[in-house]
């Protein structure tokens, strides 16, 4: 078909697009003569200006008045991509990392981090040694008639235990009040202890961006608090003892320049009038300091992001009110004041403000205000990450995304873009004035033409001067967990997510398998005395080419059939259709999705036992978002790792499977469909460098009694690139996935050959191992049994594929469960690796399936 020229085609063509987009129909005829004439007249229209002191921008309407759905707007993509190319190309196309970077507002970031550490370059720009930087301290202190240094700051200077320990620093700042040692290459917990406990005077330390980091749990914030009793900061954190000096420094009286307040002060905090103390781990705010005798003039307070959990809501409300000059006021709603923007205005009456919303407009519409009233996400920059780790960071606040899928729906992998300037200064409102939706223009009306543009339009009047605002979530209501996916954008009520993840957790560790298989039933041979064969009708190419035992006979009628194996769902609907009765066997068992799906997995083991050691804590996020986010709070509080990774709930080879650490990037990734989100094998058990699983073989006699068996063979997978977790290497199929049928050079081994190298590497015996997996594979098929009785089927035989890693201690874990017709093309995709060379083919192993199944041998299987 020619480009298209007239306005019908354009409708013809494009129509099942247009009313996908909710583009009204009055603007189909403008929409079309811009895509023709490819005409972006935003900027007649609209002015992009910085806000939020320039961590974000906004959009302004400039014309004097725009109707509601009286104009559209081309806005064009800046940045397309699949999510596993995006640092390459962020890397190596010219200017876009730059580009990327200016719009999320990441570049003044950086700059602004630079500066602040400019202190540490000599007069020709060059990074000062460590022992450089202690003399110029020491120098500037004498020079200002100062006794000694109270302030120090070594970032970024690759200090390690060694070179802590041989500085010397409490013997050099005998009166050192606030330390800082970020970004260095500190490892060692008992190091930094014995050199930290000898500062007497220590008010305030940080050690962020340290490995030591990684294990800044309570016990080490414990062991601090002992070695240095006077400290009230610790990082981010207000040590439980915090007082005035605390108070001070977030009120921008205790600085580099002003470390203590001068001798015989009665009140040194008497000038605060504002004091943001947001995110700061506060668990008791009624403390000494905290008051208006001590803080007479506060005027601005934010408490958001802290727990609070030890004081209740009526006596914090009651000291706020005692601050007679308070007028400002930014606290979680729900959250440590209550469920009610309007109760706690009613209750502080002198508020003027309320989370920067006027306290009449919150009386006149309380719930909006209450949905906008939410503290937006910035970007975490850092001055030693690359631009393109940035980039990668920041993006999940501007990205959108569709997906695009071929005849035969193998690539289902979601497209990502980032629109332009303009689109992309658009911020949220649940009230918006204008509405945008991707679209595709197939200008020669196929795929292979298609251009995406992102098309606007304005869904309110607006006035000249208003700022221009979509919805993030549109269409998204409170059913699909609204309040919580907001937190990808928004810093949302933590308090909130904790209960909800500890109300689950309870639930969770309450829960034990109580039923079992009665063992009243008796499961026969089919195949009788008379030496009858039974004719088996099957779909699957690899039965089809391997079951060549005597007693089975193939054949082309399923109604002719004694077993039916087939890749169909078999429903009654189908089975009807086929005319396959109830006198015949099939090749799975009612209810099946209860393993063979990943969110139903995790829902009958959670169900059966709680939180068992072999599966890692796993959310529904269509369901447990919001015990997952207070979960990674948690989890993020006491300083452990928090890498997650996401697979859909019933796709196979990995397709649209991510690993992240970015919460933002968690809760966004939603929106390319159902998934679950698990805590991802951080430290998984190594095989010559690389990470690998191990796909058993399971097959089903009965569910009731349970007779399963376990084949003796196994398939192990490997990836093919070295084990990492390097940031950089999470973009790395290779690295991190070992199924390499569909992307990458196949690894694979046979078990003999496994084991014993296995052994040898890690100097264990497998049969220890084994037996693990064995109990954990049986107890799978136990939960099943028990929280799903109506799997029971006396007609049903199936073979699954389990699909399990093991963790740095050897110890078993749950991955999947596979469906009987996958696992069976799975077992011949490289039947000379699974099955080794002679030990045992693909046929033998096919034939033993049959002949367990259904004839009752046991050769080759182990029951479990």
């Amino acid at each position: 078909m020619a480009v298209i020229q007239n306005f019908d085609d354009f409708v013809k063509v494009h129509g099942v697009l247009l009313a996908a987009s909710g583009i009204p129909e009055c603007l189909y005829l403008d929409l079309f003569q811009k895509l023709l004439s490819e005409t972006f007249d935003g900027g007649d229209y609209f002015q992009i200006e910085p806000c939020e002191e320039g961590r974000q921008r906004r959009l302004l309407l400039t014309s004097n008045f725009m109707a509601k759905e009286s104009n559209v707007f081309l806005i064009d993509h800046a940045w397309t991509f699949r999510l596993p190319d995006a640092r390459k190309q962020l890397e190596e196309v010219p200017g876009l990392a730059e580009r990327m970077a200016s719009l999320m507002c990441i570049d003044s970031n950086l700059k602004e981090d630079l500066e602040e550490n400019s202190h540490n370059l000599n007069k020709n720009g060059t990074k000062l040694s460590v022992l450089e930087i202690v003399e110029t301290e020491i120098s500037k202190a004498k020079e200002k008639g100062e006794d000694s240094v109270q302030w120090l700051e070594l970032e970024e200077l690759d200090i390690d235990d060694v070179m802590l320990l041989s500085l010397d620093l409490p013997s050099k700042f005998q009166n050192l009040i606030a330390l800082s040692l970020c970004g260095n290459n500190i490892k060692n917990v008992e190091t930094v202890l014995c050199e930290i406990s000898k500062f007497k005077n220590l008010r305030a330390m940080w050690l962020k961006d340290n490995p030591i980091e990684i294990k800044c749990d309570h016990h080490l914030i414990d062991s601090i608090s002992q070695a240095l009793p006077k400290l009230e900061i610790f990082n981010s954190r207000f040590m439980s003892n915090y007082g005035e000096w605390a108070l001070g420094f977030c009120g921008g009286i205790y600085e580099k320049d002003n470390p203590v307040c001068a001798p015989q002060t009665v009140h040194p905090l008497q000038s605060v009038t504002s004091l943001d103390l947001s995110n700061r781990h506060i668990h008791n705010l009624i403390n000494k300091a905290f008051s208006p005798i001590e803080i007479p003039y506060l005027s601005y307070l934010n408490i958001r992001g802290n727990p609070l959990e030890e004081n209740s809501v009526n006596d914090l409300l009651v000291v706020l009110k005692r601050f007679p000059s308070l007028n400002s006021l930014e606290v979680d709603i729900p959250g440590p004041l209550g469920d009610s923007a309007v109760e706690i205005l009613r209750f502080l009456p002198n508020l003027f403000s309320l989370n920067g919303v006027k306290a009449s407009k919150v009386f006149e519409t309380e719930k909006h205000v209450v949905d906008s009233m939410l503290q937006p996400r910035f970007p975490e920059v850092t001055p030693w990450d690359s631009l393109a780790d940035c980039v990668l960071n920041a993006m999940w606040l501007y990205m959108m995304t569709y997906r695009l899928a071929d005849e035969e729906k193998i690539d289902e992998t979601s497209v990502w873009y980032v629109m332009d300037e303009l689109g992309s200064a658009l911020r949220h409102s649940d009230m918006p004035n204008f509405r945008i939706s991707p679209f595709l223009y197939m200008r020669e009306g196929n795929l292979s033409s298609a251009l995406s543009f992102s098309i606007l339009w304005p869904i309110e009047d607006v006035q000249k001067g208003d700022e221009c605002t979509r919805d993030f979530l549109s269409g998204v209501g409170e059913d699909k967990q609204r309040s919580s996916r907001l937190t990808a954008w928004f810093h949302t009520p933590e308090s909130y997510f904790v209960k909800a993840y500890e109300k689950h957790l309870q639930k969770l560790q309450a829960k034990h398998c109580t039923q079992s298989s009665s063992g009243l039933l008796e499961v026969s041979s089919l195949h009788d005395d008379d030496g009858n064969v039974l004719h088996v009708y099957t779909d699957i190419p690899q039965i089809q080419d391997f079951l060549s035992r005597p007693e089975f006979a193939l054949t082309n009628d399923p109604k002719e059939a004694d077993i039916i194996w087939t890749s169909l769902q078999l429903d009654e609907d189908t089975k009807k259709a086929v005319g396959i009765t109830d006198d015949q066997y099939i090749n799975q068992f009612p209810y099946e999705a209860c393993l063979v799906m990943k969110h139903h997995l995790a829902q009958t083991i959670q169900e059966a036992y709680g939180s068992p050691e072999w599966v890692q804590p796993t959310y529904d996020l269509e369901k447990h978002l919001t015990e997952l986010i207070g979960n990674y709070i948690v989890r993020e509080r006491d300083g452990v790792d928090n890498l997650w990774i996401l697979k859909p709930w019933n796709m196979a080879r990995t397709i649209d499977t991510t690993i992240s650490s970015n919460l933002s990037a968690i809760i966004r990734l939603m929106e390319t469909g159902p998934k679950i989100c698990q805590k991802y094998i951080e430290h998984p058990a190594l095989f010559k460098g690389k990470k690998f699983d191990l796909r058993y073989v399971v097959l089903v006699r009965s569910m009731n009694p349970l007779e399963i068996f376990l084949s003796h063979v196994f398939w192990t997978r490997l990836a093919n690139n070295a084990y990492s977790l390097d940031k950089n290497s999470l973009f790395e199929y290779e690295t991190h996935f070992t199924v390499m049928n569909y992307r990458g050079k196949l690894n694979h081994m046979n078990t003999t050959e496994f084991v014993r190298e296995f052994e040898l590497e890690h100097q264990v015996k497998w049969l220890d191992i084994h037996q693990r997996i064995k109990n954990m594979i049986r107890s799978v098929f136990e939960a099943a049994a028990a929280v799903h009785p109506e799997m029971h089927n006396l007609k049903s035989r199936a073979m699954y594929g389990l699909d399990v890693m093991l963790d740095s201690s050897f110890h078993p874990k749950l991955l999947e469960v596979t469906y009987c017709p996958d696992c069976t093309r799975a077992c011949t995709y490289d039947s000379e690796s699974l099955f080794g060379g002679g030990e045992l083919r693909a046929r033998d192993f096919f034939n033993d399936v049959f002949g367990c199944l259904f004839l009752n041998e046991t050769t080759r299987v182990t029951p479990l």
